[in-house]
């Protein structure tokens, strides 16, 4: 069957004509090498527009975590992350197998974690303990449904890592969504951590890579271990082309994606059997509750498939419903036409 509406994440975006077109014209050069121009034009635009002093471009966002990871920790070392946070549950256990250190998880309120909890999980030197060396903030959340790290609590988190000599890295990859929504710049967000990670192949619509930004020394580190995983790509100014035009032309229309979501949550919290806790649809992503018995997230799923609109059910009793660039205002309303008849016959 194919879909018509993807709402399955906005990883699905493909590029614009005019994406197409900057792609086709992009001069390029060897980035291993450090000659793409192109590459060089986007490394430039991101630090500046990150307040760091350098940046690297990387093929994915679960690598820029990772290197993050890689050169903000030694062997043996721990982390502090909210415990649905994607370095956790979706990068297939990389920073054990890539860096060697180990994750301490914290169960957060919509993905924030308590401060008081995290004050507690810095280990004091013992022997028998790990070094804390590294929090890690993922902002927006996306398991917690796209939900904003707010601020206030970002900086009580950096002054507690600057009392403890711990690092701080920003998952950023949707942290163009909270910017958008709250009107804080990215360069506020990004001026409490240490290294910050955006990506341009979600929202944005860039159909590769991602960024990872710090300071000089950190980056150089950090394109070092892009290149030990493998990560050095030659032409690159073919991506970092589209990657150029996203942030240019795509950035400041998610506050469209927002609307659109707010629209699908409001819709579907009007069906009987369904929930969406509305209190957490901060940006682009809808969670949604089947609260209906002898009903699932993963049939939902299949009869919404047969309709040729796309979600994905990541439990049996949830729907996670992204919007995009490729969703327009009328393909919520049908969505939310689609979903009423199928509790209709249910």
């Amino acid at each position: 069957m194919e879909i018509r509406i993807d709402l399955r994440s906005d990883t699905v975006t493909k590029p614009t004509p005019e994406m197409r077109k900057v792609i086709c014209e992009a001069e390029v050069g060897d980035d291993v090498l450090g000659d793409d121009p192109t590459v060089n034009k986007l490394q430039r635009m991101m630090a500046e527009l990150t307040g760091k002093e350098s940046a690297l471009y990387v093929p994915s966002g679960t690598m820029s975590n990772q290197i993050a990871i890689k050169v903000n920790t030694q062997p043996g070392d721990e982390v502090i992350c909210e415990a649905g946070s994607h370095i956790f549950n979706y990068e297939a256990s990389a920073p054990s197998f890539i860096s060697s250190v180990q994750i301490y998880p914290i169960q957060g309120n919509k993905g924030v974690m308590n401060i008081e909890e995290v004050k507690r999980a810095i280990r004091p030197k013992n022997i028998h303990h790990p070094v804390t060396r590294l929090i890690v903030v993922e902002n927006t959340h996306n398991r917690a449904g796209g939900t904003i790290y707010p601020l206030e609590e970002i900086i009580k988190l950096s002054e507690i890592a600057k009392e403890n000599g711990v690092r701080m890295h920003l998952d950023g990859a949707r942290l163009w969504n909270a910017s958008i929504e709250t009107g804080i710049s990215i360069k506020e967000y990004s001026k409490y951590f240490d290294t910050v990670n955006l990506c341009f192949s979600k929202g944005l619509g860039a159909p590769v890579g991602s960024i990872l930004v710090g300071d000089s020394q950190t980056i150089e580190k950090a394109r070092k271990v892009r290149k030990i995983l493998g990560g050095g790509m030659r032409q690159a100014g073919l991506l970092a082309a589209a990657c150029i035009y996203a942030v240019e032309n795509n950035f400041k229309r998610l506050k469209e994606d927002h609307e659109n979501a707010k629209r699908l949550a409001e819709g579907i919290n009007s069906i009987d059997g369904l929930s969406v806790d509305m209190d957490a649809v901060h940006t682009n992503i809808v969670m949604i509750d089947i609260i209906k018995k002898d009903v699932t997230a993963y049939t939902i799923q299949e009869k919404l498939l047969e309709n040729g609109v796309g979600m994905l059910a990541i439990s049996e009793s949830r729907l996670r419903a992204v919007t995009h660039l490729g969703v327009t205002k009328l393909d919520i309303d049908e969505t939310i036409s689609f979903i009423k008849k199928i509790f209709e016959g249910a």
